[in-house]
């Protein structure tokens, strides 16, 4: 079997960002599909990075996964990556897998080493969306956790990215958690999302503030080229500490158990390598006693399928992330959508991924740009 040709195509799904979705065809006709993570207006380079590299995949074997990856990273990149060409290899090799699977007759997790569960916990994330007030926060908890929800994940902070903010900005965010808390109850499970955002006196100042609310995990407090920022936050806290998103490699990883940074790791099997190398920084995490819990900020389709493939068969999975905000393009593209019950998603039997796309759905959502972010300039809020 060789790989005949690799078509990216990039999906406007009208919120949030773009889209990119990797099908793989070969000359016997079995085909397999991946999704590669986009942010907003890098979309079109991380497509040129597929095609690129698809030249030196086309006439090849499915099969030759770890090859190909190690091949791509010390010739195609000379040893030199970055994020588009980690989420470009991510999308190639997961519709490789999902080949593999395919010709198997088996789910990809059973070609992994078998499952360890039977289904997956996920987390909600955007259901707080339009909510500004603390009375808007508690009344989206409430009906989040009366549609089933059992983990709520939400950004508190107000305004724009900034390292270092004033005090109403962490009062801000302290009172929308403690109203989260309120609506959503005494059980539903509450992570904090920091996006990246705080120097490590206002993570750990807005850590103390909302420890009192019994707080699942508090997410990336730090930027994550300084892990010992994050180290600095997590000795801080009782709350347990989550990185891992902006962080592509083993390597990456390496360093981050090395100064143990993180209670919990992130990974996104879309900007990480893909299925096996998530599975392998998993592999590395365990000795360190570090759980795993797969970000998704992708579709509610072929990424979220990898991921499941990976969370399935790893002794240290904690939860993953369901993005609610897609579901609408999820229900009308993918064959089988995946349905959340009570925070659960049964595992998948199909051979592969479990999943399959109606490509003459992605048609409706053909590419087109956002509208152009505004650029803080310093006259606006100051450096």
């Amino acid at each position: 079997m060789k790989i005949t040709s690799i078509k990216p195509t990039i999906v406007h799904p009208g919120v949030g960002k773009n889209l990119i979705f990797v099908k793989i065809e070969t000359d016997e006709g079995v085909y397999g599909w991946g999704e590669s993570y986009t942010q907003a207006d890098r979309d079109t380079a991380m497509v040129e990075h597929i095609k690129q590299m698809s030249r030196y995949l086309v006439g090849r074997s499915p099969f030759n996964i770890k090859h190909f990856i190690s091949v791509a990273y010390e010739d195609w990149a000379g040893k030199r990556t970055g994020m588009d060409y980690n989420c470009a290899i991510s999308g190639i090799e997961q519709a490789m897998w999902d080949i593999v699977g395919k010709v198997a007759g088996q789910p990809v997790y059973n070609l992994l080493g078998g499952v360890c569960r039977d289904k997956i916990r996920v987390y909600a994330n955007g259901w707080s969306a339009g909510a500004k007030t603390p009375d808007d926060y508690r009344q989206k908890a409430k009906e989040a956790v009366a549609a089933g929800w059992t983990a709520l994940k939400f950004d508190p902070f107000p305004g724009p990215w900034k390292l270092y903010v004033d005090k109403k900005v962490e009062r801000i965010a302290a009172e929308r958690v403690a109203a989260v808390r309120d609506g959503g109850g005494p059980d539903v499970d509450i992570l904090v999302e920091v996006h990246r955002r705080l120097a490590p006196m206002h993570a750990i100042r807005v850590a103390k503030m909302i420890e009192p609310y019994n707080i699942f995990w508090y997410e990336e407090p730090c930027p994550p080229e300084n892990l010992d920022a994050i180290a600095e936050v997590r000795r801080s806290t009782t709350i347990p500490i989550v990185t891992g998103e902006a962080l592509y490699t083993k390597s990456d990883f390496r360093r981050l158990f090395e100064k143990r940074a993180a209670d919990i790791i992130n990974p996104d099997i879309s900007n990480t390598g893909g299925i096996l190398e998530l599975k392998e920084i998993a592999a590395m995490a365990e000795p360190h006693f570090v759980i795993v819990s797969p970000h998704g900020w992708n579709s509610t389709t072929v990424s979220l399928a990898a991921s499941i493939q990976v969370s399935a068969c790893i002794p240290n999975f904690l939860i993953m992330e369901f993005p609610t905000s897609l579901v609408p393009l999820g229900e009308d593209i993918a064959v089988t959508p995946f349905r959340p019950e009570n925070g659960y998603i049964e595992l998948p039997t199909a051979p592969g991924l479990g999943m399959d796309l109606k490509e003459e759905a992605l048609v409706k959502y053909a590419y087109k740009q956002f509208p152009p972010r505004r650029i803080r300039q310093y006259t606006d809020e100051g450096p």
